[in-house]
């Protein structure tokens, strides 16, 4: 089964697709057929031929290379910057439920690691029925869970950790990246303290830390780090 990871956030506007692409980005230099799935996007924009454009979608697309096509990224795509399935109750329409765990097969077929982008957090809806902790653990994907790096931010990992542990029968955690969100000189003064303090109070890793619009800290071997023993 082909191996990959979930990226999930601890809220929204974290950046999970800024994270997201730059592993995907990583994966590809590395000469890695990289896939990647955003299930559902919201906040979309509509170019002249009245064709939805994700930002999201299309810069996970061109992270991995430009596989395939930005729908195969993002097979359902609405405008209003809502949860998914009200944006598209907006638009007259519904999530298509089955299309969300659906649209991953492509890449299951298609390469050698797949990178899946959650919509906001564990808890955030995505269907009427359907929570992103849902979709994870169907996927099997372990978690890599995107932190903002900022004052209150070891609470927010910690609910996030113990949502993951309670799902079910728990959904797997490969690990943590602090991501730098606020702009240089502009920070509160966690901003140092927050990644011992995360580190020394959470069993997973912390794998990477990004800083302001930066790349990764450090390489991270995700192919060894997440074996295909891992995916479901």
């Amino acid at each position: 089964m082909t191996p990959g990871i979930f990226v999930t956030g601890t809220d929204t506007e974290v950046g999970k697709t800024y994270v997201a692409a730059l592993i995907a980005k990583q994966l590809h230099k590395q000469g890695v057929n990289v896939g990647v799935y955003k299930p559902a996007a919201s906040g979309c924009t509509e170019t002249g031929d009245n064709i939805l454009f994700s930002e999201d979608a299309n810069a996970l697309w061109k992270a991995a290379g430009q596989p395939a096509t930005v729908n195969h990224v993002c097979p359902q795509m609405f405008r209003a910057p809502l949860a998914p399935h009200l944006s598209a109750k907006a638009e007259g329409k519904e999530i298509d439920r089955e299309l969300l765990v659906r649209g991953i097969e492509y890449w299951q077929e298609n390469s050698d690691f797949i990178i899946v982008e959650g919509a906001g957090g564990l808890m955030s809806p995505i269907s009427d029925d359907d929570f992103i902790a849902d979709l994870a653990y169907q996927f099997g994907f372990p978690l890599v869970v995107v932190v903002a790096n900022k004052l209150g931010c070891i609470n927010h990992t910690l609910q996030t950790l113990i949502t993951a542990a309670a799902y079910e029968d728990g959904i797997p955690i490969a690990g943590i990246i602090l991501n730098h969100v606020i702009p240089i000189g502009l920070e509160d003064r966690s901003l140092g303290s927050n990644p011992a303090e995360i580190e020394r109070v959470c069993i997973p890793p912390v794998l990477a830390s990004v800083g302001f619009e930066q790349g990764l800290s450090c390489e991270v071997d995700w192919l060894k780090l997440v074996p295909p023993s891992l995916d479901s």
